[in-house]
């Protein structure tokens, strides 16, 4: 299910690609992450991936560049493709719109299958 916030220009003054982005730390990237990219990929859209760039620690064990690395190497094809860019971005605090910005803001909403993966728990199994 979606819920849309706002309403988005669907065309670029330059002709470029226009991409659907996912702001995430991604530490440990899983199948509830993947099934949210798809949400867009399955609509015929583009999707960026924007890590955020966070210092390591317990919870967030990887640098940014190494998750760049480990999600490249899973979405390899999609990558290749063209359909999903990965960059890293610097952290942010929160991410604010005014009227009329020009992008949908889209909340998806997972089963609860895939709302119960927890990437904390998984880097916990990973430890044992």
């Amino acid at each position: 299910m979606e819920k849309y916030l706002a309403t988005a220009d669907r065309v670029t003054s330059s002709g470029k690609n226009i991409y659907s982005v996912f702001f995430g730390r991604y530490q440990t990237w899983h199948e509830g992450h993947r099934w949210l990219i798809d949400q867009r990929l399955k609509n015929g859209k583009k999707v960026w991936l924007a890590i955020r760039d966070v210092k390591p620690c317990e919870n967030n064990p990887f640098t940014a560049l190494e998750v760049v690395k480990n999600i490249t190497k899973e979405l390899s094809d999609l990558v290749q493709s063209g359909l999903v860019i990965i960059t890293v971005v610097p952290d942010i605090e929160s991410v604010n719109f005014g009227r009329g910005v020009g992008y949908d803001v889209i909340e998806h909403v997972p089963s609860e299958e895939i709302s119960k993966i927890s990437a904390s728990q998984l880097r916990k199994d990973a430890k044992k």
